[in-house]
């Protein structure tokens, strides 16, 4: 039997345009392959522009110390494609299995006839074919670009429909005004069924609102329906239900009180919420790879000596420059150290407006070309950038080129290095340092 990388190498040929925005492939495709989304798991749907990840694996988290079986649906993946696709069990689930995924794939394949379609919709195929046919409790499934034409929007029922913060972001695909992109996102709203609005612009959140009005979809908003702060240390989720004084989360950033605040609040409005000590360990208990993860071993830690902080954070807009950069200012107020950052971005994001953020609190970026994706903005172009965002910068030619420089720099002292700017360089530095999650 082929594997996997073959069989998706040779998926991408079906339709040259890596994203076209349609539902009508895939509704074609599901009805072909006996319409597993259909047959799904009650489904949790989470679009935004930042934060769709961690919220989903606040609410597995969550879920899973209750003792139910998850199944969830991501993108993109740091390394191996199968970082997609994890069935739920009892007690925790796990990557799609090498064999099972091939089998999906050739049979999505063999249902297509050698239509056009994008590689994410017949991947998506095969991903709700694999939710339908392994049994679970609960799916998380995040949309991949956009909302409203996303490949996953084709669930007609969900328990509940999740929108993160949304902000700028695909410009060449979804535009650049904020309410278009609010409307687009805002796609995932259905019928009178619930829906969970994290923190927004009054802009956005105006244009959301309006939508899920024409809907008939109940809408439980941020700072209006729910709340949820920091307090002593401690994190304060209140609604109408009352009030939850909860550990702070796992996940490092005032950011992820809210990420955690919005999976609360969807999993309140999906009747899946557990008693408060269940929360709590589920929120001690959740990991989301490159998003603030400090890294604690492993080669660049080694190589680093105890002295220096190393930090990976695959967020690659304005709006995720901004939280990132306040949680490094937060742990600067709490422990100054000079922070260099190691970037790599592609060529459809914004660089500037995510760079802005750390003018004041970085040292230096030092540039590195994005290996694993044919879309990477040369360093050269992206120090320009770096300048125009009123930051120094440095080029290198490859990842550990960098790291040395960046240790150069440092010198002897205390520091942080933070690499960023991209999922596909977080992929690299997991796997160079020898850390990918399993």
């Amino acid at each position: 039997m082929a594997d996997s990388t073959a069989i998706l190498d040779r998926l991408i040929k079906l339709h040259p345009r890596a994203i076209d925005l349609s539902l009508g492939r895939m509704e074609r495709l599901l009805e072909a392959i006996g319409h597993p989304e259909k047959r799904l798991p009650p489904v949790l749907h989470v679009a935004g522009t930042n934060g769709k990840g961690s919220t989903g694996a606040f609410m597995r988290s969550i879920l899973e110390a209750s003792g139910l079986a998850v199944h969830v649906y991501t993108s993109p993946h740091l390394v191996r494609f199968h970082e997609r696709i994890r069935l739920g069990k009892p007690g925790g689930g796990h990557f799609v299995d090498e064999d099972i995924l091939v089998q999906a794939l050739l049979d999505c394949e063999a249902a297509n006839s050698g239509e056009p379609i994008t590689l994410f919709e017949i991947t998506t195929a095969a991903a709700l074919k694999l939710f339908a046919d392994h049994p679970a409790d609960v799916l998380i499934m995040e949309v991949g670009l956009g909302g409203r034409l996303d490949a996953t929007n084709v669930i007609d029922e969900p328990l509940v429909s999740v929108i993160t913060p949304v902000s700028v972001d695909h410009e060449g695909f979804l535009g650049s005004s904020i309410t278009g992109i609010a409307k687009e996102k805002a796609g995932i709203l259905k019928s009178e069924r619930p829906g969970i609005l994290a923190p927004q612009t009054d802009e956005v959140r105006d244009t959301i609102e309006t939508i899920a009005a024409s809907l008939s979809a109940p809408l439980s908003i941020a700072n209006q329906d729910w709340q949820v702060y920091e307090e002593n240390g401690r994190m304060i989720y209140q609604d109408t239900h009352g009030l939850m004084d909860l550990p702070m989360p796992r996940l490092p950033g005032h950011h992820q009180i809210w990420n955690a605040g919005t999976a609360i609040a969807a999993l309140r409005a999906a009747h899946y919420l557990p008693d408060a000590d269940v929360i709590e360990r589920g929120l001690l208990s959740t990991t989301w790879p490159a998003r603030m993860q400090r890294l604690t071993e492993g080669h660049f830690v080694e190589q680093a000596g105890s002295d220096v902080e190393i930090w990976v954070d695959g967020g690659h807009n304005p709006g995720a420059g901004i939280v990132i950069a306040q949680a490094l200012a937060d742990l600067e107020e709490r422990s100054p150290k000079p922070l260099y950052m190691i970037a790599g971005m592609i060529n459809t994001k914004e660089p500037v407006g995510y760079f802005k953020p750390f003018t004041g609190l970085a040292r230096t970026v030092i540039a590195v070309p994005v290996t694993m994706s044919d879309a990477g903005i040369p360093p050269v172009d992206l120090i320009a950038f770096v300048t125009e965002a009123g930051l120094n910068g440095l080029e290198t030619s490859s990842l550990s080129e960098a790291f040395d420089l960046a240790l150069k720099e440092i010198g002897d002292g205390p520091a942080r290095i933070l690499f960023c700017g991209s999922l596909y360089l977080a992929g690299e530095v997991l796997e160079q340092n020898g850390t990918l999650p399993a």
